[in-house]
């Protein structure tokens, strides 16, 4: 119950999150409960006890969770919070501001707090909570008490029935549903899957690994299985351990995507996307966030770790900690036998095409997207494709050119591998984060030579990238095959019901420089009307040069605009061998993918 005087509304806010206090921690124990899963609201209770109460206890809930870099104010699904002493009787408490309850002790032995969250939001970030099963991330539901985030905790789960729980934290000895948790960085880190799931356990490098799936669809558990294994042990194969005593895959098939963890992960995916190329989509994406248990979580750029739960964390190495990441997804799943040689190239040229296409690459370099993730990658917006980069999707590009300079440069004996290598046995093992400029140094100790001209152009800067300079290193040459120049508006479409909408425009297109805005409704061109299979067809019977006349809706007001079509050659970038590379680029291609070049 809220109970508050005008006197301690005055009081100031005394937060301290950031300052770990050298006090003894207080004991933490949480319970979470779901007696009514289709209410959608997580119970959570949370007990402090203090060796020496203090006088006024704050506890806050984090604003954002690691490797999701947005703030995403989780406070806002909190309700019926209420605190009280171990005898029951209620506490005065205030909200000090948007995520922080501060409460009067009143000397009390021990401090219950509890509290509900609103959950039905699935997505690797967030909780969600219905007939069906539990998912939540910790950083979404438990609170910290300041100062505190070093402390241990335990967290026991009531679950709804007979709902099994799957989680990547220790059960305390003798509990079947009590878990512990070392620190919060631990306990935010480890997410929870409560249901009626599909499980399988398999063993690798003497290390127990589990694969937990909540729904229906088409996998094949035990192929899962197979191909995660072989997965984990091309990672052993760089790193030389595996860093963990267990691993847990979590995967929910609604959605799509994953969030890393440290000994687990969240995976969303279609309940039908698991035959063909979907399924080796699939598998990348089980390999992009199993590498994440290396890059990132412990080889750990500057600003990540430990955390401060209560604001942004800045780095401009997100293209390293994602773009890297990225790029050892592809290296896995090639390395076990689930692409090609050919194939890997192949989603490298697509990816080379897609960079030549976004006009962002003159306005923002890696590191300035890394460091405005927090504004801008979560956030993207109509005119993104004009002004910014994705450090997901040039970083893994730029790594991948990084790994072939490396390899060239030091003749086949070194490689990206061994920059990974080096910054877990230094940084890692010795407990220290790396900074941009042990990231260079990294991987200039490996080439053997200066890489500043690569960092200053390709990462700093805004270089159009010289593919064929650092490919050709290893018998590789970009070829891109024109067609022919072909009639186009330049706008990207978007075809809703009977609307047909500019959702962009792209710099240096006919639309831009004509003046199209998006949002603007095409009605009708030349007179006719207008839906996207239609428009797409007349533009195609068009020649370089000739004009159109749009009829479009904008701002409610009915507009004609004449554009006159400018010309476009598609290109199809591919990535060939040269027509006569040497014995060295044979040996080093062969070594880098295992196959030789042709």
């Amino acid at each position: 119950m809220y109970q508050e005087t005008p006197a301690q509304r005055k009081k100031p806010n005394t937060k301290t999150t950031t300052v770990e206090t050298k006090t003894t921690p207080p004991e933490i124990a949480y319970t979470v409960s779901m007696s009514k899963p289709w209410t959608h609201l997580l119970e959570v209770e949370m007990r402090l006890k203090w060796a020496q109460m203090p006088d006024r206890a704050e506890i806050s809930m984090p604003v954002w969770t690691p490797g999701s870099y947005l703030v995403r104010e989780y406070a806002r699904h909190v309700e019926s919070f209420q605190a009280a002493d171990a005898g029951g009787i209620n506490l005065n408490w205030r909200k000090t501001d948007k995520n922080t309850w501060q409460i009067d002790t009143n000397a009390a032995k021990e401090i219950v707090v509890k509290y509900n969250v609103y959950a039905n939001e699935l997505s690797v970030r967030t909780n969600e909570l219905n007939a069906d099963h539990a998912f939540f991330t910790p950083a979404a539901l438990l609170m910290y008490p300041n100062g505190q985030l070093k402390a241990a905790s335990t967290v026991r789960i009531n679950p709804y029935k007979d709902w099994s729980i799957a989680t990547g934290l220790p059960k305390v000895e003798g509990q079947t549903s009590v878990f512990r948790a070392e620190s919060y960085d631990v306990l935010y880190d480890s997410p929870f899957e409560v249901g009626n799931f599909h499980d399988i356990y398999f063993t690798v490098e003497g290390k127990q690994h589990r694969f937990v799936i909540e729904g229906e669809g088409n996998f094949d558990l035990n192929r899962i299985a197979r191909d995660t294994a072989k997965i984990v042990e091309e990672a052993y194969k760089i790193f030389g351990e595996l860093p963990y005593n267990d691993y847990t895959f979590i995967l929910n098939l609604r959605g799509g995507g994953g969030l890393e963890h440290l000994n687990s992960t969240a995976l969303q995916w279609n309940r039908f996307g698991f035959s063909g190329d979907r399924y080796t989509n699939f598998m990348t994406l089980v390999a992009h966030e199993y590498f994440h248990c290396f890059n990132v979580k412990r080889i750990r750029p500057d600003a990540l770790g430990p955390f401060d739960y209560d604001k942004e964390n800045y780095t401009k190495l997100l293209w390293v900690a994602e773009g890297g990441t990225a790029y050892y997804e592809s290296v896995l799943v090639e390395r076990a036998g689930i692409i090609s040689a050919n194939e890997f190239l192949d989603g490298k040229a697509g990816q080379i095409q897609a960079l030549q296409e976004t006009p962002g690459r003159f306005e923002t370099s890696l590191e300035e997207a890394s460091f405005d993730a927090w504004i801008k990658y979560y956030r993207a917006d109509e005119n993104a494709v004009n002004n910014q980069i994705s450090y997901y999707d040039k970083g893994e590009l730029v790594n991948f050119l990084l790994d072939v300079e490396i390899r060239s440069s030091s003749k086949g004996a070194k490689s990206l591998d061994d920059v990974l290598r080096y910054l877990y046995s230094e940084f890692y093992k010795k407990g220290r984060n790396y900074t941009p400029e042990d990231y260079q140094k990294a991987a200039e100790t490996m080439a053997g030579r200066s890489l500043d001209d690569f960092f200053s152009k390709y990462v700093r800067g805004r270089s159009e990238i010289d593919y064929d300079a650092i490919l050709n290193g290893i018998g590789l040459t970009v070829k891109n095959n024109r067609g022919r120049e072909n009639a186009y508006l330049g706008a990207t479409l978007r075809q809703e019901g009977e609307r047909l909408t500019i959702s962009a425009v792209p710099k240096g297109t006919p639309a831009y420089e004509q003046g199209l805005n998006t949002g603007d409704q095409i009605i009708a061109v030349d007179g006719i009307r207008a839906n996207q299979n239609f428009l797409q067809s007349y533009l195609g019977e068009k020649k370089v040069g000739e004009r159109v006349r749009l009829t479009v809706f904008r701002f409610d007001e009915l507009r004609e605009i004449e554009i006159v079509l400018g010309g476009r050659a598609r290109p199809a970038y591919r990535i060939e061998a040269l027509e006569s590379p040497t014995d060295e680029q044979k040996t080093i291609y062969r070594n880098y993918l295992g196959a030789d070049l042709q």
